[in-house]
């Protein structure tokens, strides 16, 4: 499987101003003309805007420059160059845009229709009839067009989607992910099944969210992921931008003794990436309870995890308590509301 087409680096550069003109009126008696030489059109600008219409970009692997078209040089006759249009170049909803060379942070782009100008495009020069003054009369010269802005961008998307699911590999998240949603990502036994973030859609009681609720898989993480291990560095950024966070816990491999350890274990990466996570909404599900023992404390395990967030012990194979679950998720998302965004960590 291929690597989820969540960064790129492109190439920049805005179009090339056009030249000024250099010319002087001729007509039937006046064996004096004047200068008339027309300025040039500035260079197109390039603009990254957000578009519903693609998800990853995956695009940029195939595509890494992209250049504005230049001004025209002015004409005759004082006429005007004509300038370079703009290019536009789409990206999906989510990208954040950083300048690659010095690392400053540029803009985001959010919503579908977000536009950010990334090169300006350079000034025209100016003909020679912009320089005549009383004491410069005929002016024998032009300004060229300046070159455009060019520089290196590292684009980086971040998920946007209302719930993230989190866990351990092989926890289930695939599995709850596909029971909530219509999602047909890939369902297996062994661990690291899922390599990308997948999405599905949570379809909505009109009486409690306006709009279907987006569900975000996080692929599984281990110890230390915070640091690069693994794929952790890579997904724990999409988590910034969800409102509400699922816990995944795989029930069936707890230890009663420490019941909070797979907790635990997750909080430490989480906090380690970005404290401010560990202040969002979250509902803990207890995953796999179809493979506990009837002996298994399950209502002392619940009473620990209570401590923390709402508790749903759940069963994504059989569908066993997803009802509550899903109802719970839709009250937090309708509680949060429209206007409350989360913070997004950008250091």
């Amino acid at each position: 499987m291929r690597a989820f087409p969540d960064e790129a680096e492109i190439t920049v550069r805005g179009g090339h101003g056009g030249a000024g003109c250099v010319s002087f009126h001729r007509a039937r008696f006046q064996p004096r003309g004047r200068p008339d030489g027309g300025n040039g059109g500035a260079g197109g600008d390039v603009i990254l805007e957000a578009s519903e219409h693609t998800r990853t970009l995956a695009y940029f692997r195939r595509r890494r420059l992209f250049q504005a078209d230049r001004g025209q040089p002015g004409g005759k006759q004082d006429r005007l160059g004509k300038s370079g249009s703009p290019l536009i170049v789409i990206v999906p909803p989510g990208t954040l845009v950083h300048d690659a060379d010095s690392g400053n942070f540029l803009g985001e782009l959010l919503s579908p229709g977000d536009r950010l100008v990334v090169a300006r495009g350079g000034r025209g020069g100016k003909g020679n009839a912009h320089f005549t003054s009383s004491r410069l009369r005929s002016p024998r010269f032009a300004q060229p067009g300046e070159p455009g802005e060019e520089r290196r961008l590292r684009l980086e998307l971040q998920v946007l989607a209302d719930v993230g699911l989190i866990g351990a590999p092989n926890a289930g998240k695939t599995s709850l992910l596909r029971a909530l949603t219509a999602s047909s990502a890939r369902v297996d036994v062994f661990p690291f099944t899922t390599l990308t973030p997948q999405l599905g859609v949570l379809q909505t009681d009109p009486a409690l969210a306006a709009k279907p609720i987006i569900l975000a898989e996080i692929p599984g993480l281990i110890p230390d992921a915070h640091k690069g291990k693994g794929l952790g560095l890579r997904f724990l950024r999409h988590l910034r931008r969800t409102r509400l966070l699922v816990q995944v816990i795989d029930i069936s491999r707890i230890e009663p003794e420490n019941p909070l350890g797979p907790m635990e274990e997750l909080e430490r990466e989480m906090r380690a990436f970005d404290p401010r996570l560990l202040l969002r909404p979250r509902l803990i599900a207890l995953n796999k309870i179809d493979l506990i023992s009837p002996e298994f404390p399950l209502e002392q395990v619940m009473q620990e995890y209570r401590r923390a967030g709402p508790v749903f012990p759940v069963s994504a194979a059989t569908g066993e308590g997803l009802v509550p679950l899903r109802q719970a998720v839709l009250e937090e998302i309708a509680r949060l509301g429209d206007d409350k965004e989360p913070e997004q960590a950008l250091e």
